[in-house]
């Protein structure tokens, strides 16, 4: 299981609201749900959700949200006990919805506050059909709340989202339904306006942004006086790029850890790492100086990668350079920020900071020297990670495949081999033999043949398999860098009918694959020269590729397909 996040925070986010340090941290500590990966497979990173805890709850509130087990009554000395209210039931969201729109202060306030009892951590059952059930519109009043002066509102209404949004059928209402607009425009105010609640909107929009396909239209917002002709992101001063632009770059520069500001950009950083998942969205960032922020924040940390927990702002930052340094888009800024050196050294961690690190080295263009152990670690680290995205598994230790694309695994792979065989010397052993592993290069050949298999509409069963045209190019490139550990000839030379029969199968499915519609020029040039060296060393036995074409073979078999690919 994931760990839970850890925070260090040191102070609550109510201005009227003060306790002791002890329960300070407890509260800052229920800043974060983490998702389950078996249950949500393709959400397999930590959602945060806001603090559902009683000790978020503002001080004039006289009863404890609904979550808390033995309610007691706070009240003044020299106050009667007042008559405990009814908590509420989704019957009375007409009421409440009316109260907050119309009345002011208090009483819109108290009503907030039973919206957010509603969808408490005690009433979980209730979030999804508070938005989805298409009775009430929660959304746009709980977004209007965002906009008040009075803080316990505006604090209230921050939770609730956060609770909304963490139900994966909530996510595409809130972030493209009607009210997207104005629940994103209003999070974006909050963080402009540097409110105490800004971490919190970062929080929402981080779980918002878990949607893949919400992630254009959130980095998209730029908003606009009403009659004026829209904006460009980039040229909009507080459309949400440039907001998050602001936040990061006016941080300190080691912002005391547990603060607001830290908060705020801690979870900022976790944000932007989702959004950064998307190369149109990362051409973006590459225009911003958030590159360069993310790099100081790693380059300014005093704890140790090993130390890094999950979600902090070490391990979000990283996770950026991580996302933008594989998009063409964005790398260059990562590169002119110094990012290769700063990342360096956390190679050598291994684990999963050094996954990350190893990765975004192979993006960055690191030198083959620079991975650590002659990158048997770098070879052995992300092997695994695509074997688990292909297999969809999670073994300890080890990101699930949920949290990564076989497009970045590959192309990992691809960049370290192109790396490997740049620093080959006349006549020495390849560097690619570290890489050349029989199991990994069968991977190759089975991402390869799959997207042969769905394009090929008279193949039987071609229709189970999605195609993934990213994956199988880099999956060539790869196998093109490593062809002369690949087809390195047995010791003493002999002839082999195992060789002649992979060698023909190869190269006639590579040729096929060369053949497919929207394969980039590039990738055709590489497939048909890989199809050609392996033809031609048919005449001698080659035991990688060899036992790799038997494992392929193995895996076609288990899957049921044709085997004359």
């Amino acid at each position: 299981a994931t760990p839970r996040v850890r925070s260090n925070s040191k102070r609550e986010t109510m201005v009227s609201f003060r306790k002791s340090k002890k329960k300070e941290k407890k509260a800052a500590e229920a800043a974060a749900e983490v998702a389950d990966d078996k249950a949500s497979p393709k959400e397999a990173e930590p959602t945060a959700q806001a603090p559902e805890e009683k000790k978020a709850a503002p001080e004039d509130a006289k009863e404890e949200p609904a979550a808390s087990p033995a309610p007691k009554k706070e009240t003044p000395k020299a106050a009667p006990k007042p008559t405990p209210a009814k908590p509420p039931t989704l019957d009375d969201i007409p009421d409440l919805i009316k109260t907050m729109t119309e009345e002011k202060g208090e009483k819109s306030a108290a009503a907030t506050k039973r919206i957010y009892e509603l969808c408490d951590v005690g009433h979980k059952q209730n979030r999804v059909p508070m938005v989805c059930s298409g009775k009430w519109d929660v959304l746009t009043p709980l977004a209007k709340c965002l906009t008040q002066e009075s803080g316990d509102g505006r604090h209230l209404a921050c939770l609730a989202l956060n609770n909304l949004s963490i139900p994966t059928e909530n996510k595409r209402v809130m972030a493209l339904g009607p009210a997207s607009k104005d629940v994103i425009g209003g999070l974006c105010k909050v963080i402009a306006e540097d409110k105490q609640e800004s971490y919190l909107c970062c929080i929402c929009l981080m779980n918002l942004s878990f949607l893949e396909a919400s992630i254009t239209t959130i980095l998209q917002h730029s908003p606009v006086d009403d009659g004026a002709s829209p904006l460009p992101p980039l040229e909009n001063p507080s459309s949400l790029i440039r907001v998050l632009e602001k936040l990061l770059t006016n941080s300190p520069s080691v912002p005391k850890s547990g603060s607001g500001k830290s908060e705020g950009v801690r979870w900022a950083c976790g944000l932007i790492k989702n959004l950064a998942k998307s190369e149109e969205n990362a051409a973006l960032f590459g225009k911003t100086e958030i590159p360069r922020c993310v790099v100081e924040n790693i380059r300014s940390t005093t704890a140790p990668p090993s130390r890094w927990t999950s979600n902090s702002l070490e391990d979000f930052s990283l996770f950026v350079v991580l996302n933008l340094a594989q998009w063409a888009g964005s790398k260059e800024a990562l590169v002119e920020a110094g990012a290769v050196d700063v990342v360096k050294p956390i190679m050598s961690e291994g684990d999963l900071q050094g996954l990350k690190a190893t990765m975004a080295c192979a993006f960055l263009g690191a030198q083959w020297g620079d991975f650590p152990d002659g990158g048997a670690p770098a070879s052995k680290s992300v092997s695994e990670l695509m074997t688990n995205i292909v297999e969809k598994k999670g073994k300890d230790g080890q990101y699930a495949y949920g949290v990564f694309k076989l497009y970045t695994a590959t192309k990992a792979y691809r960049d370290l081999a192109v790396s490997a065989k740049s620093a080959d010397g006349s006549g020495s052993e390849s560097n690619t033999k570290a890489l050349a592993t029989p199991s990994s290069v069968a991977l190759c050949w089975q991402v390869i043949s799959d997207l042969v298999l769905a394009a090929t509409e008279d193949a039987e069963g071609s229709s189970k398999y999605v195609p993934d045209a990213m994956s199988a190019e880099y999956c060539v490139g790869a196998v093109e860098a490593m062809l002369p550990s690949v087809l390195q000839a047995s010791d003493p030379p002999r002839k082999s009918v195992q060789t002649e029969k992979a060698a023909g199968e190869l190269s006639h499915m590579l040729m096929t694959y060369s053949d497919i519609s929207g394969t980039s020029a590039k990738a055709k040039a590489s497939a048909k020269n890989a199809a050609d060296r392996i033809k031609s060393s048919a005449s001698s036995a080659r035991p990688i590729l060899d036992i790799s074409h038997d494992l392929w073979t193995q895996y076609r078999k288990r899957e049921g397909q044709p085997l004359d690919t």
